[in-house]
């Protein structure tokens, strides 16, 4: 049996985990990170998916009809 690994589950941010590591993707790939603890997406906006790139810090736009100060705004 191997040792165990940490997971650490960051509120609105990545999966942190102990490494090294291989993650198996669903299309067969395998991304392998020899760092000792590695960021995996959680938020799927990253642009190394799987591995984070901190995108998730990123606020996004919010549309006017969602955002009725924008809203407000508009129409003055």
């Amino acid at each position: 049996m191997t040792d165990r690994r940490v997971v650490q589950v960051v509120a609105g941010g990545p999966v942190i985990v102990e490494g090294p590591v291989s993650i198996e993707m669903p299309d067969g790939r395998v991304v392998e990170s020899d760092r000792f603890k590695v960021a995996i997406c959680a938020c799927r906006r990253s642009r190394a998916y799987p591995l984070c790139d901190t995108s998730h810090r990123k606020k996004l736009r919010k549309s006017p009809k969602s955002d009725p100060k924008s809203a407000q705004r508009q129409q003055e």
